[in-house]
């Protein structure tokens, strides 16, 4: 939806990026602080559950109240506007999914359970991108809204309502496998001895970045981080690129029409990642994870290689070709790397003797988060560099449209390539997982039990 910022604010491209990224750098800073409240979290409900309940209801008010933006204000309050609502809206947010994210990893301990684990999960998020392309030709179709402001307003509304009562339905219907033990008479007298302000905030900080550092010295998690780093935020930084390309080029600046086809494109792109979950699913379970991710992050390269030839004023039909190709990246990426966080998670456990789901899942998302933050700004120097002008509509100049096109090719193929050989060193392997597996329930019971942690 960032787009309108530029098309319907009229904001300064470079700006729009700039917006998108300081609200992206705040979240990936709280979201560690989260997963370690959510980790020490006791209460009759749960460590997660209470957060994801209340953190669903804060996200959708906020995200609706984020797009009623005033119609005739400076470009400025706009900037401001859209930084400071932003701030808050993921903050809400970063409440309801560092919990979520950290939950998922502690529903089974099966190996390749989790990765159909993962696969429901995200087939079920793709649900939502049957729709989210079509949200610029929403935003834009005249005879609904007479403005592209005012169809930002009334669709962040309706998203808003959806995303809370959907959001929510965790929090009620699933149970957590681990709990804390019961405080005894020692751990007692230790928390009382913390009475003051101070000795609490200290000995919690302490805690929290002893976590955060023998969570970062994991070579395995930092494999996965860098490739999930270099999928997505490739992808991301050219995000607003195929809809520049489609319209401005492919259709000569016809905003309808672009925005028509680029409806036609993600809406194919994610169906047809309801079939690349399903395929890299079993895949995983054939010729295991590592290999799998090699498979899915190769196919998506080749489908952003062909975008230079597919994309073509004269067989505009052509824009709909890359799309399942493309659906191959994150399709993949996060149905894998979900369940091969959670096996990094077991290793943890073995050395460590403690349960940190939250402290490893809002770490994960840091470093995501931190390198959208700089996607995002980076993506709007870009397009500024090309010497794209809104003003200019459909009389851009060659160079720049050849520019669009080369960034919304090379940059995600480029990206993608790199994260092939940065998780060629991931060593935990099918059969080590199992070993950490039996060890654990050696050590601690029955894995399909309520396990007690301290």
């Amino acid at each position: 939806m960032m787009i309108i910022l530029n098309l319907g604010f009229g904001m300064n491209p470079a700006l729009v990026g700039i917006a998108g990224a300081i609200p992206r750098a705040t979240d990936a800073l709280i979201d560690p602080l989260m997963g370690f409240i959510s980790d020490q979290t006791r209460s009759r409900w749960g460590r997660r559950r209470p957060y994801i309940f209340v953190g669903a209801i804060l996200s959708g008010i906020s995200y609706a109240v984020l797009w009623a933006m005033p119609i005739g204000k400076t470009e400025s309050f706009y900037f401001w506007y859209f930084v400071i609502g932003s701030n808050l809206f993921y903050v809400a947010y970063t409440i309801f999914a560092a919990p979520w994210v950290a939950l998922g990893y502690e529903l089974t301990p099966d190996y390749h359970e989790r990765t159909r684990l993962m696969g429901v999960q995200n087939f079920i998020g793709q649900i939502a991108y049957l729709v989210s392309p079509w949200f610029l030709w929403i935003m834009t179709h005249k005879p609904w809204f007479s403005t592209p402001t005012e169809g930002a307003r009334s669709l962040a509304l309706t998203i808003g309502i959806v995303a809370a009562c959907v959001g929510i339905l965790p929090a009620i219907f699933l149970r957590e496998r681990f709990v804390h033990e019961p405080e005894t008479e020692a751990s007692t007298a230790a928390r009382e001895a913390r009475t003051s302000l101070w000795q609490s905030t200290k000995h919690h900080t302490i805690e929290f970045l002893a976590g955060c550092k023998s969570t970062l010295q994991s070579r395995p998690f930092l494999k996965l981080c860098i490739a999930t780093f270099l999928v997505f935020n490739g992808f991301i930084m050219i995000s607003s690129f195929q809809s520049y390309v489609i319209i401005y080029y492919v259709f000569g600046g016809n905003q309808e029409r672009g925005a028509e086809y680029a409806g036609y494109a993600g809406t194919l792109g994610a169906v047809s990642t309801f079939a690349v979950i399903f395929f890299i699913t079993w895949l995983a379970t054939k010729i295991g994870k590592k290999r799998a991710f090699y498979v899915s992050t190769g196919l998506s390269m080749v489908g952003y290689a062909v975008k230079w030839f597919c994309y073509d004023p004269s067989r505009p039909w052509l824009v709909m070709l890359p799309a399942p190709l493309m659906a191959f990246g994150l399709g993949g990426l996060f149905t894998l790397m979900g369940s091969m966080i959670a096996d990094v998670v077991d290793c943890d456990e073995l050395e460590t003797r403690q349960r940190r789901e939250g402290m490893f899942g809002s770490i994960y998302w840091w470093v995501v988060k931190v390198g959208m933050a700089a996607a995002l700004a980076g993506g709007g120097f870009l397009v500024n560099w090309t010497g794209f002008d809104v003003a200019l509509a459909g009389a851009q100049t060659p160079r720049t449209l050849v520019l669009l096109r080369l960034c919304d090719v090379l940059v995600p193929f480029i990206a993608s390539g790199i994260a092939i050989w940065a998780i060629s060193g991931y060593p935990i392997t099918e059969e080590k997982a199992q070993d950490v597996r039996q060890e654990l329930e050696r050590r601690r019971g029955l894995a399909n039990q309520p396990v007690v942690i301290p």
